[in-house]
């Protein structure tokens, strides 16, 4: 009965070992909720096995010979870079300019 008040007493017994607790104790629970939030994310990514051959099946078929023949079909002499509308100017307005000296150079 004497040792159990002294130990009451006692600031290491009476604040130190709850704080001991509250953090071991919290980085468990963390790992658990953790852990089921991750579970949750694996399970919505998951895709159907049908959808999963499609999708595979999509990437793989472009190949780079063909790429690169439909970029000689482009004609890249006649491009010409045109600036996009600042934040603070109309872009309607600056679209319409531009498509007018576009038309005029021609």
């Amino acid at each position: 009965m004497l040792n159990l008040k002294a130990l009451q007493r006692n600031k290491t017994v009476k604040y130190g070992l709850p704080m001991l607790l509250l953090i071991i104790g919290g980085s468990f629970g963390l790992r658990e909720f953790t852990e089921i939030r991750y579970d949750a994310q694996k399970l919505k990514r998951k895709l159907h096995p049908s959808l999963e051959a499609q999708v595979k099946i999509e990437k793989q078929s472009v190949i780079l010979e063909e790429e690169y023949e439909k970029m000689k079909e482009l004609n890249l002499d006649d491009w010409k870079n045109i600036r996009g509308p600042r934040p603070w100017e109309d872009s309607r307005g600056y679209q319409e300019q531009q498509r007018e000296r576009q038309k005029k150079t021609g």
